[in-house]
């Protein structure tokens, strides 16, 4: 074997072993030093182990602890059951059904020692009030707890010698937390009530309770995915075409009788008055 074919033969071995080299190095910064680092970070979430039923006092065999991406954890969850589970005492209730595997969330259970009063549903700031309602206020029933309504009033203003009715929105987009009695979301059959419960703001509640007392309050049932605000805030019955219905009476006078005629509308019909 001659010197130039050792030659070649070498430099061939040297950048074989330069590849590999070079290859090796690639693969372990590619390979993380602790696996435990990559794995995808978690934090523990009660869930309901079971399903939940409304009013049921939330006690250890009904929940559990789940591990949830960090990055998905709701905000008002908690980490361990015994948050949830204080002494008889000081006991929690669920306000709304949970599903099995639900996260549970503050806002789906009473503080603790809580009952299942409205106030604990209300969101803070805003006020319960309850309207009176009949089967046309009420959308023949069909207004149940979670949905969202506008409230109307009808009312009559003017003078005395021109009235105008007029309907007008007192607030828009508002929920109803219970009809009657009845407040739970999961209520899926029509209920003809005589009061609904809304949630509004304070200055809301000052318009829609003055407005129970000048004139009907009445409920525009909106869609579940509806949200937009009202392009007309009020309407008035010359808006719907309507012209209010004249008297107007002239005198013809004729030796020693007066003659009174009397339009009503498109009727006239004449008087004689005898001096």
């Amino acid at each position: 074997m001659n010197a130039r074919t050792i030659a070649t033969l070498a430099v061939a071995i040297l950048l074989g072993l330069v590849a590999v080299v070079l290859v090796r190095n690639y693969l372990g910064s590619a390979r993380p030093a602790n696996p435990a680092q990559t794995a995808l970070a978690t934090r523990p979430v009660v869930v309901a182990a079971q399903p939940i039923e409304r009013g049921v006092a939330l006690q250890a065999p009904l929940l559990k602890v789940v591990n949830y991406p960090a990055d998905a954890v709701p905000a008002d969850a908690f980490v361990s059951i015994s948050q949830l589970t204080p002494p008889a005492s000081q006991g929690r209730l669920a306000l709304r059904s949970l599903a099995a595997n639900e996260p549970v969330l503050a806002a789906s259970i009473s503080g603790p020692g809580g009952k299942l009063n409205l106030s604990t549903v209300v969101s803070p700031g805003m006020r319960a009030i309850s309207l009176r309602s009949s089967d046309v206020a009420g959308v023949a029933g069909f207004v149940l707890p979670g949905d969202r309504v506008d409230i109307l009033l009808t009312r009559a203003v003017g003078t005395k010698d021109e009235v105008t009715t007029v309907t007008q929105a007192l607030a828009e987009d508002v929920l109803v937390l219970g009809v009657d009695q009845l407040s739970s979301q999961e209520t899926d059959k029509p209920v003809v009530a005589r009061a609904i419960t809304v949630q509004v703001t304070p200055e809301q509640a000052q318009k829609i309770w003055l407005g129970q007392a000048v004139g009907a309050i009445s409920f525009s049932l909106r869609h579940v995915a509806d949200d937009a605000p009202l392009a007309r805030k009020a309407i008035t019955s010359q808006e719907l075409g309507f012209t209010p219905r004249q008297t107007i009476a002239r005198i013809v006078r004729r030796p020693g009788v007066y003659q009174v005629k009397v339009t009503r509308g498109i009727d006239t019909s004449g008087y004689d008055v005898v001096r």
